[in-house]
């Protein structure tokens, strides 16, 4: 599926956090289709080289190994290019607890450097990814992009800090940027194994290697689980828009459905054909207890639209992680 009706043949892009999961997911589009040059900085630190290798069958490709707390990376990555989406952060609210400093370091101290970079540069557009957390203790729903409460953990306040420097360097230099709040981003490529790893792969993983499957609190708690496409979708719109209105806001990224935890975890249980039961344990600090997003300002200044569901999402993310544990256990049993 296409998300643009622009020619990209002349156009060079460049996705910082582009060998992560969403990262690599909006490069393989745009390599796909036909970018004169799809430039990745990443770090390595969360994505992957099985990501890079994937990307480098395609010529238009270019790898950076970098980290954006270093400025004069940031510099390099941004010359000669067109448009920028900026994927590269940090994204767990509990190990943010853990690490603030880290956390403050990467996601602001780094979001700075690229937005440095980017006016330098004369990029033409810049989108970042923000996230739902920013919605904190503001217990309303829908979630509309206006209304925001306090932050709950260091790593909404990142993001929150992302927007708000946005909205200065447009204010100060001009630089044509938006930024998207990701509602629990899920599909094909998200880690199953980090010390950190969301919940999708974590529940699929448990199921297929009968291993301990743990969900935090009641498992009433709601998301708007939202399948990785829909990101790409919108990066995609964002980064070629030609609405001056688009420009200098944030907007929710997600279906505008939301599912309990609970729903979730049966809903794998039954494709993968499995009666394992859940273990619960304490709810987390710092998580947002129901989620639900209003994507109508997204529909309107960027045409978005949803294009996977929840649950046809759902159904295409664990096969694929069926299939590579089935290749995993394959090669273990050639090596004998």
């Amino acid at each position: 599926m296409t998300f643009h009706t622009t020619d990209l043949s002349t156009k060079k892009f460049l996705v910082t956090g582009g060998a992560g999961f969403i990262g690599s997911h909006i490069a393989e589009y745009l390599l796909k289709n036909g970018a004169a040059k799809v430039r990745v900085l990443d770090d390595l630190s969360n994505g992957f080289q099985k990501n890079v290798d994937l990307l480098s069958a395609y010529p238009n490709f270019e790898f950076i190994k970098g980290d954006i707390r270093d400025l004069e990376t940031c510099m390099a990555a941004c010359k000669d290019i067109d448009h920028v989406s900026h994927q590269a952060a940090l994204g767990s609210v509990p190990r943010s607890i853990k690490e603030p400093v880290y956390f403050n370091e990467v996601n602001v101290n780094g979001f700075v450097n690229m937005l440095k970079a980017a006016v330098d540069n004369n990029i033409k557009t810049f989108v970042y990814a923000s996230s739902s957390s920013v919605y904190g203790d503001e217990e309303s729903l829908p979630k509309v992009e206006g209304k925001t409460g306090n932050c709950l953990s260091p790593y909404a306040v990142t993001k929150k800090a992302n927007e708000l420097y946005a909205q200065v360097f447009a204010d100060m230099y001009g630089i044509k940027l938006m930024g998207f709040r990701y509602f629990n981003v899920f599909g094909p490529r998200q880690d199953p194994d980090g010390a950190y790893a969301a919940v999708i792969p974590l529940f699929v993983k448990g199921i297929i290697r009968h291993t301990p499957v743990y969900i935090n609190g009641d498992g009433a708690q709601t998301r708007d689980f939202t399948f990785v496409e829909n990101a790409v979708q919108i990066n995609v719109k964002g980064m070629l828009t030609e609405n001056e209105a688009a420009f200098r806001k944030v907007y929710n990224v997600a279906i505008g459905e939301s599912f309990t935890v609970n729903y979730l975890y049966n809903a794998c249980k039954e494709y993968l054909n499995s009666d394992t039961e859940a273990i619960y344990r304490a709810p987390r600090a710092g998580d947002i207890r129901d989620s639900l997003a209003d994507i109508s300002l997204a529909k309107e200044l960027l045409d978005y639209t949803p294009t996977r569901k929840f649950e046809e999402g759902l159904k295409e993310t664990i096969q694929y992680f069926k299939s590579l544990y089935e290749k995993m256990d394959s090669e273990l049993m050639d090596n004998g």
